[in-house]
């Protein structure tokens, strides 16, 4: 039986799993289907939460237009071109996640920041 409790204006449902002796729990049907689940997963430790969700197969898709623009620009074509946008799109999320990380540090005042203009300059009015 699920359960459905409001987290601030978020409804969420909730069951009670078991834990195999193994540590193996299985998803619920309905939250299987819901959320999109296929063969595999990513798990995290969020706070005092573990959360499992979808694996996204092509989570760097969202760049795949501007890195074959970028590779298409530097003379790179056919098979030459597929292997170096499989390569570019596998930095993406990694590059993301340590992005994350940084911004993590900072709010913590973990670590000095870097502003727009530190990294990129100004842009020069002409």
């Amino acid at each position: 039986m699920t359960a459905v409790i409001m987290k601030g204006n978020i409804p969420m449902e909730m069951k009670k799993i078991n834990i195999s002796a193994k540590r193996q729990i299985t998803i619920p049907q309905k939250f299987f289907t819901m959320l999109g689940f296929g063969t595999e997963a990513e798990c995290m430790v969020r706070g005092n939460e573990l959360v499992i969700r979808p694996l996204k197969e092509n989570a760097s898709g969202e760049f795949a237009e501007q890195i074959l623009s970028d590779l298409i620009a530097q003379g790179y074509s056919g098979e030459e071109l597929l292997t170096r946008f499989k390569a570019a799109q596998k930095e993406v999320r990694p590059a993301v996640e340590k992005m994350l990380t940084e911004a993590q540090l900072v709010a913590e005042s973990q670590t000095e920041y870097a502003t727009y203009e530190d990294i990129f300059g100004t842009e020069e009015k002409e």
